[in-house]
């Protein structure tokens, strides 16, 4: 078995015209066309980096900790694929990969490539950078002249593209076509082509741009993560710019496809494509993720699987309840490798080869100190504490790492030792009180709009009108309380959500 699962960041669910959205994606479209196409997926812990873990591990992490490394009592789909003799290779510009946080997820592969210059990434050495000619060249709201930030680092960054060939996204899909050339006979194999884009910021070539927004002001396309306070005319622009790289991507794509044309890998060759999160562009006056409830826009991603031997069901529309936590096992069946206890998740497999109609009655999904969210597919439900700033919260790790630094010493001076839990395999970890002010991301108390509510996706698809319903929240609440049970979430949480 030989499988490419292609991982794009934030890429909305509305903005492939295979799921209505607007923006034209015709390889995403084929791609969708010879897959079976997921309806109800949605993301577990949030943001990047849990996402990632999600995935590699089968089961939700925030209900544990935060932004952190995989674990040594982990059970990663990389490393159980490297031991089984399934060679696996890791094409990525995220270079989250390669901070404190991420630091142990590339090498459990058999190999991999980073490709740099994404974002912040500290790439590009510039000691003194010409900060007149930025701040000319970049909208006030995006211009960033010291170093504390990371702002300032994408613009250094942003210099060494000078044409298609610099952009880091085109480099992962060209190093992606150098394994596909190379390996295509090759029997067993697993390659995970990764691309930051479209990830913020939305930088693309001017020729993907296609609509007159009526801005014409300096560079606008890195929002920040915050309500909404910009023009009509640079709302458009930051969306267009969005687009702008969504069509980019898709060309891309399509070079992809076009190898599995020309190598003739759709005989043999499994496709998985999805994304860890979607992208607020303004709607609910927000933009991004983290810090506002998690709306569909966030929250429901698109999914598309294509497998050789069931073909037969190209196009076909799984209605099913799914979620990252589930392509961990699938991956692991599609290469006939067992699959743990440990894992929460379900195979995607049963549903695309019909023997089963659902796999789930309800996802579980967010951000470690946020609010529990979760979905029966009919309604979306945002459950927060009482009091967002209970002092009963805690992260249990062995590798007490953020995504930019490590824990600092005076995080660690009142943790303690817990038994652990099952997952953890007998070892223990440490119990760290989660003060307000660590390096988390986001910060404890920088969540908006932290009231309890539900919205029913039926009667309101577009979550705009909230509402509570006893007998509702009831049952989904019993429902929650049998996932985080099977989750093995730590007693307080409980208590801080008032759900025992």
């Amino acid at each position: 078995m030989k499988t490419l699962f292609i991982l794009f960041d934030s890429l909305n669910r509305s903005a492939l015209s295979c799921y209505g959205g607007q923006i034209s994606t015709p390889h995403f479209d084929r791609l969708a066309s010879r897959s079976a196409v997921f309806e109800n997926h949605f993301a577990g812990s949030l943001p990047c980096m849990p996402a990632r873990r999600d995935m590699q591990t089968g089961r939700l992490n925030f209900l544990h900790r935060s932004w952190g490394p995989l674990e040594p009592f982990d059970d990663s789909f990389a490393s159980q694929m490297k031991s089984a003799g399934v060679y696996n290779h890791l094409v990525s510009d995220h270079y989250h990969y390669f901070e404190d946080g991420g630091a142990t997820y590339h090498t459990r592969y058999s190999t991999w490539d980073f490709i740099r210059g994404q974002e912040s990434d500290p790439h590009i050495a510039m000691v003194e950078p010409p900060l007149e000619r930025f701040k000319q060249s970049y909208h006030p709201l995006q211009f960033e002249e010291t170093r504390d930030g990371h702002r300032l680092q994408g613009m250094i960054n942003r210099t060494a593209v000078k044409d298609e060939a610099d952009f880091p996204v085109v480099k992962c899909i060209d190093s992606a076509l150098r394994f596909l050339h190379q390996n295509h006979r090759a029997e067993n194999w697993f390659l995970q082509m990764e691309t930051f884009d479209p990830h913020e910021p939305f930088t693309a070539p001017p020729e993907w741009q296609i609509r007159d927004t009526g801005y014409s002001g300096p560079v606008l396309d890195w929002p920040r993560y915050k309500q909404v306070e910009e023009s009509e005319a640079e709302i458009a622009e930051l969306r267009e710019n969005y687009a702008a790289l969504v069509r980019f991507c898709d060309a891309q794509l399509g070079r992809l496809l076009a190898a599995f044309d020309y190598l003739e890998l759709w005989r043999d060759t499994a496709i998985v494509l999805t994304t860890d999160h979607g992208f607020l562009l303004s709607e609910h006056n927000w933009w991004a993720k983290n810090q506002m409830p998690f709306y569909n826009e966030v929250a429901h991603i698109p999914l598309m699987i294509y497998h050789p031997v069931l073909h037969q069901d190209a196009g076909c529309r799984i209605v099913a309840l799914t979620q990252t936590i589930d392509l961990m096992p699938t991956f692991l069946e599609f290469h006939k490798l067992q699959v743990s206890s440990n894992v929460t998740g379900q195979s995607l497999l049963p549903l695309l080869t019909g023997q089963v109609e659902n796999i789930r009655q309800i996802a579980l999904y967010g951000i470690f100190g946020g609010a529990i969210n979760a979905t029966d597919g009919r309604y979306t439900y945002f459950r927060y504490p009482a009091e967002m700033d209970h002092k009963d919260l805690f992260e249990y790790t062995l590798m007490p790492m953020h995504n930019r630094s490590l824990f600092e010493v005076r995080e660690l001076t009142a943790a303690e030792l817990y038994r652990g839990f099952s997952f953890t395999k007998g070892a223990p970890v440490l119990q760290i009180p989660a003060l307000k002010d660590a390096k988390r991301s986001p910060r404890q108390g920088s969540f908006a709009q932290t009231q309890t509510c539900l919205y029913d996706l039926q009667a309101d698809p577009a979550q705009s009108h909230p509402f509570r319903d006893h007998k509702i929240e009831t049952n989904l609440m019993k429902l929650m309380r049998a996932e985080m049970t099977l989750h093995e979430a730590p007693e307080e949480v409980y208590l801080r959500f008032d759900l025992r």
